[in-house]
């Protein structure tokens, strides 16, 4: 089984001004020198009009931890904005890309979602370069995703050996718009180290959209182009949330391939895959049943099965936010008001080395929330 050897914090919320009092949204991104870089939103609430992002960085494998003094820009084209997301990519050694999603706060008392037509602040897609591994950053340059809208990227981006890169996002509906929801996930890839981008490229979609894949995850897959997609999946009409999904894909000749989804025997939301190098993977898993969870769990077979006797329990959380929705019957619109209480989540992995991974998350007080940090041995996993 796997085996927790350290814990500890990448950033204390506790520590900061009013103003820094809430981190969540984690990424990580190692890089071919050993540094790792941790990125996360920012803000005195959740979804703060005037939430940004910051970045913390490590050269000892995850164990201590320094923030960037990068302050960066929310405001675009004079209209001010709110920052989302920091998922990072190394794409040539030292040259870093850094992915985030900006929403049009010039209307400040808009909150994020919509809960008369049920959709999202318009956003738009930037992307940064660092040339000193995460110490400087330059300006925003904008990414197209076509006529989709109410987009925000969504996970971890994977490079390839052959030095492709994918950038995942959702796609959903704008604020003031009145038509019907769909939703999608979706992928952008560059094949020229993040100078240009493909049209975006479909991963998962119901027919119906009765069924949402969110906050797609991906992980590569054993050869160039390979990958995995896990979803938090929710059925809008059983009002509840589904085990996690997940679909095999491939992308070859400007062309994406994907197998037909699939459903695990994992309860949970957003779900952080890794593929091992002997072929085992394994994912870092957010359950909010009481009490709450962030649980390894590991297949053998491709994803085939999940025993469950082989979990590793890596944060237990005792939620004390006031919420609304519980597991089933789910009112849709005061769900998404939930999400801006939940006080634990969104974790995120990487692989240190053939024997070690590295997790992420944050958790805390609905007042006070920090980035955690922990170290996996591999070697006792069956």
């Amino acid at each position: 089984m796997f085996v927790i050897e350290e814990k500890g914090i990448i950033y204390d919320g506790s520590t900061g001004s009013h103003q820094e009092r809430i981190s969540f949204f984690t990424t990580l991104c190692k890089l071919d020198s050993g540094t790792i870089l941790c990125g996360f939103q920012n803000g005195p609430i959740k979804h703060s009009v005037s939430s940004t992002i910051k970045i913390c960085r490590s050269t000892d494998g995850g164990s201590t931890w320094l923030l960037t003094g990068k302050s960066f820009r929310t405001v675009i084209d004079g209209v001010p904005g709110s920052l989302s997301t920091a998922e990072m990519v190394e794409v040539f050694p030292g040259r870093v890309l850094l992915f985030a999603t900006w929403f049009d706060r010039s209307e400040p008392e808009r909150p994020l979602f919509d809960p008369v037509t049920e959709g999202i602040l318009k956003s738009r897609q930037f992307v940064c370069v660092s040339v000193d591994e995460g110490l400087t950053w330059g300006d925003w340059q904008e990414i197209s995703t076509g006529d989709l809208r109410g987009c925000s990227f969504t996970g971890p981006i994977i490079k390839w050996d052959n030095g492709v890169i994918a950038v995942p996002f959702e796609s959903y509906k704008e604020y003031d718009d009145p038509g019907e929801k769909k939703h999608g996930a979706w992928l952008l890839v560059s094949s020229d180290g993040g100078y240009n981008f493909s049209r975006p490229l479909l991963v998962a979609q119901h027919p119906g959209h009765e069924i949402y894949y969110w906050d797609q995850r991906l992980c590569r897959g054993m050869g160039d182009g390979d990958f995995f997609a896990f979803f938090w999946t929710h059925h809008l009409g059983k009002k509840c949330d589904l085990p996690v999904h997940f679909l095999k894909g491939r992308f070859f000749s400007s062309r994406l391939i994907c197998e037909p989804i699939r459903i695990t025997s994992i309860p949970g939301q957003i779900s952080a895959p890794l593929l091992l190098p002997d072929g085992n993977l394994i994912v870092f898993v957010v359950n909010r049943e009481n009490p709450g969870s962030l649980t390894l769990w590991h297949s053998c077979d491709g994803g085939m099965s999940w025993p469950s006797e082989k979990n590793l329990v890596v944060h237990s959380h005792d939620e004390r936010a006031v919420l609304s929705q519980g597991l089933k019957n789910i009112d849709f619109k005061q769900y998404w008001e939930d999400m801006g209480k939940w006080s634990f989540g969104h974790p995120v992995i990487c692989q240190l080395s053939d024997e070690k991974i590295l997790l992420a998350w944050y958790a805390g007080a609905p007042d006070c929330m920090s980035i955690h940090w922990a170290r996996i041995s591999l070697k006792g996993k069956a």
